[in-house]
């Protein structure tokens, strides 16, 4: 997201409780779980791959994730993943206004956490959030279309096909929820 938004929307905010989660601003004590996370084979399949542990631990910073729109997810005190809502850049592929930049919602969970339906709870407390701090803002999403468990997902919190395209060497889904 850009700097307008943070007029209308503070960041970071309360912690936004679900009814098993938490979603919170970054700390030091996350450090460890963002390496797990982004060198995890697993969760770098369809996001361009893993990097190499050593390189993501010379190179995080000591409080990582510390930036507008990025949430830790924790369950029982720990971080098991992300929720990150940025502005999707102009000039990509996918949009539904002519001049784009909408928010664009995005998650990673540790292997771990999978399949429990802790993204579906985290990603829906992170758009009530978006529904409240923008109103009437819609929200894209893009994932590879082989990756059927984050269209499954995507399509029981509400969003929509729009279109398919080509983008990082493989095929796109891209769909909007509507306010």
């Amino acid at each position: 997201m850009t700097d307008h938004e943070a007029v209308t929307a503070t960041w970071p905010p309360a912690p936004i409780r679900t009814e098993r989660l938490v979603l919170r601003a970054s700390e030091a004590r996350d450090r460890t779980a963002f390496v797990e996370l982004f060198s995890s084979p697993e969760v770098g399949t369809y996001v361009g791959g893993a990097r190499p542990r050593e390189e993501l631990d010379r190179a995080m910073p000591r409080v990582p994730g510390q930036r507008f729109g990025l949430f830790v997810v924790e369950l029982d005190g720990e971080m098991v993943g992300v929720i990150t809502l940025d502005r999707r850049g102009k000039e990509r592929r996918g949009r539904v206004r002519p001049e784009g930049d909408e928010v664009e919602l995005g998650y990673l969970l540790l292997p771990e956490a999978w399949g429990r339906g802790y993204a579906s709870e985290a990603c829906a407390g992170a758009l009530d959030w978006v529904a409240g701090a923008l109103p009437g803002e819609p929200v894209v999403l893009t994932t590879q279309s082989a990756n059927g468990r984050a269209v499954r997902l995507a399509e029981k919190l509400g969003f929509v096909e729009v279109e398919r395209f080509e983008e990082y060497g493989a095929e796109q889904w891209f769909a909007v929820r509507r306010a």
